[in-house]
């Protein structure tokens, strides 16, 4: 099977694998590459020129050259090979590897081919009758030129095919894989994300599958009958039938970008055969080459949320992170951390990891240090919160562009510990933020929460706050922007959700849901990281709280049920499902705006919504009585100071036996 149809820029970027050793102990791979140097590969273009020629001349005289045409054909045999010869390194046919040519390279070969097509009729049609020896009859000049071009072009298409070959061969015997031992696998999909993944075994060997052939609901694939040399053999329901008639280990999901509806239908067919359902990677991997056959994988959570991927305006944010010392605070936590190596990619002067939990510092630093080793970071222990520790840290290092991830999130927790969720979500907040304006940095991002809008919590009230305190800075210094970044719930996070369900299936269950009625938003880590940085980038007056699009909310008791079956269980069969209630402060649905006044920015995915300061200038004086409320372990000060604060928020009191045992 032809395996030479793929873009070279899809190709996967492969580990070395060890060489294969011929009988006399020569590595084949060795001797093929050693045979095919540069000067054996010119000198074969020149061959091919040749006799391409002398093909042409024996087609147009029937095998029966005259004696007339003998002595001309000698004399224009180094003339038009050397036209052809320096019409394909022109186009460029001198400037790839062999054993990398694609579909990609066509044009090269067509580009020569004309330019030697044309440079030959202009010599038939100009040159005088002195010079006639040298006219080449237009007949042979096609046949001369077609047979030259695709000659090297099939050449350097033999040269891939051996190449590739040799490869499969490596990997099958590093393997130890004998051809019974290969798994039977079938592909759901059969279209160009199938087809990509189908050369992609032929080409590396299997891994240990045979494919026996697609399923795809596509009429038009299922009237062709074969896709790139593999079967198909029927619609996705036929999946029951297919799976005995073939002894199928398991199924691989080869559609591109696959609607969540449709990989729960999957799912549900292959849960009743039983079957496992893996799934590749989409086309961000395939195209940025890291795409590899261990990288087929389980069906995740994150497939079945159905999230889109995030299109960065990279230009705008390399303007906005590029050589510039940026602040990273709670830079071991899960946002903080992704938000690092978000930031790393764009090669700032200097990289400041603020965090007051020494482990996750230590790993996050080690984890950047290894995959961005030209990047200068600075591991800081420090609390966010106290300010004579963070204004040593922005003396010595003048920080231009501040994230500021550090905070309390979790809800039962924070509704115990009132005084806490205020330091650390707002009181941390004024303190850099002041900071920021002091050494006149050029950006301050607070990173919040959809928990702000018309909080039930502490925790939401605090992080409503600091925006708060945030517009009140922005007011006050405008060299630096202040911006505020809402979104909602992030999948894999510290205190999600999503890691305690499957805690509580790996236990045997049962699973706890607080009411079968709740949805939230959902979205992935790096795609939240990489919104804030791109929210941070844009452009604006400051004080803009941004909101991002968070797709549709999830209900939680769907969200459980697809776990336990993710984990190859029957939801309330083998693992039960159990309601204990809505804890203090948690709300049935999330809100990600206050007011209506939202307006569009140019990204698609991020919208400012315009929120008025209620409070003025009378933030600062409730802000010290919520603070001397703090001090004081007032935890009930704390909560009518934020309701006064806060007049969309609806905060109730705690009883004190409540707030002693932490759930």
């Amino acid at each position: 099977m032809a395996t030479f149809f793929g873009p070279e820029e899809m190709k996967p970027k492969l580990a070395p694998t060890a060489d294969v050793v011929s009988p006399s102990g020569k590595s084949k791979q060795v001797w093929w590459d050693s045979l095919l140097t540069r000067r054996v590969q010119l000198m074969l273009d020149l061959w091919i020129f040749l006799l391409a020629l002398c093909l042409a001349y024996l087609l147009r005289f029937d095998f029966n050259i005259p004696q007339e045409w003998r002595l001309p054909i000698l004399l224009q045999a180094p003339l038009i090979v050397v036209i052809q010869f320096i019409a394909l390194n022109l186009a460029g046919g001198h400037q790839f590897i062999w054993r990398y040519t694609s579909l990609s390279h066509l044009r090269v070969f067509f580009t020569a081919l004309a330019v030697s097509f044309t440079c030959c009729v202009i010599l038939r049609l100009t040159l005088p009758d002195a010079l006639s020896y040298w006219r080449m009859p237009l007949s042979v000049a096609i046949m001369g030129n077609l047979l030259a071009f695709g000659g090297v072009l099939g050449v350097r298409v033999l040269r891939r095919s051996v190449h590739e070959s040799l490869e499969s061969y490596q990997r099958q015997k590093s393997s130890g894989l004998g051809p019974g031992d290969a798994k039977p696998v079938i592909l759901i999909g059969a279209g160009q994300m199938g087809v990509f993944m189908l050369r992609e075994m032929t080409r590396q060997g299997g891994f240990g599958l045979t494919i026996k052939g697609f399923v795809d609901d596509d009429p038009t694939k299922q009237k062709m009958g074969v896709v790139h040399g593999a079967k198909v053999l029927g619609k996705i329901k036929d999946l029951p039938d297919l799976v005995r008639k073939h002894s199928i280990d398991h199924v691989i999901i080869t559609i591109a970008q696959a609607a969540p509806h449709d990989l729960q239908l999957i799912l549900n067919i292959c849960r009743s055969i039983p079957i496992q359902a893996r799934i590749i990677p989409g086309w961000a991997d395939v195209i940025q080459g890291n795409f590899g056959l261990n990288q087929i994988r389980d069906v995740q959570i994150e497939d079945l949320l159905g999230r889109e991927q995030v299109e960065l305006d990279t230009e705008s944010i390399s303007r906005f992170l590029a050589g510039r010392v940026v602040m990273v605070t709670g830079a071991g936590g899960s946002i903080g951390a992704e938000l690092a190596r978000q930031v790393a990619r764009f090669g700032p002067a200097h990289l400041l990891l603020v965090e007051r939990a020494e482990p996750s510092l230590f790993n996050i630093e080690r984890e950047l240090k290894e995959h961005f080793s030209e990047c200068l970071i600075a591991p800081l222990i420090a609390d966010a919160g106290d300010e004579s520790r963070m204004r040593a840290i922005f003396a010595t290092y003048r920080p231009e562009v501040i994230f500021h991830a550090a905070a309390h999130k979790h809800v039962p927790l924070m509704e115990h510990n009132p005084g806490e969720a205020i330091k650390n979500n707002a009181f941390s907040t004024r303190t850099l933020g002041a900071l920021a304006a002091e050494f006149a940095s050029h950006v301050f991002v607070l990173v919040s929460t959809d928990k702000a809008v018309r909080p039930t919590s502490v925790m939401g009230a605090s992080k409503r706050l600091a925006e708060l305190v945030l517009q009140d800075l922005h007011g006050q210094h405008q060299q630096t922007r202040f911006v505020a970044v809402r979104f909602g719930n992030v999948i894999g996070s510290a205190g999600s959700v999503i890691p305690i369900f499957q805690e509580q299936i790996r236990k045997g269950g049962p699973v706890k849901i607080t009411d079968r009625r709740m949805t939230r938003f959902f979205m992935t880590i790096p795609e939240a990281a990489q919104l804030v940085l791109q929210a941070g980038a844009m452009e604006g007056e400051g004080g803009e709280v941004y909101i991002l699009r968070m797709g549709e909310p999830v209900k939680i008791v769907e969200l459980a049920e697809n776990l336990i079956i993710l984990s190859g269980l029957r939801p309330n069969e083998e693992i039960e499902i159990i309601e204990t209630g809505i804890r203090p402060g948690e709300k049935l649905f999330e809100e990600l705006v206050i007011s209506e006044e939202v307006a569009e920015t140019r990204h698609p995915k991020i919208l400012i919504n315009r929120i008025a300061n209620p409070l003025g200038g009378n933030l600062r004086e409730c802000l010290e009585r919520l603070t001397e409320a703090a001090q004081n372990g007032d935890d009930e000060a704390i909560r009518r100071g934020l309701s006064e604060l806060i007049p969309e928020a609806t905060l109730t009191p705690a009883n004190t036996e409540q707030r002693k045992s932490v759930p």
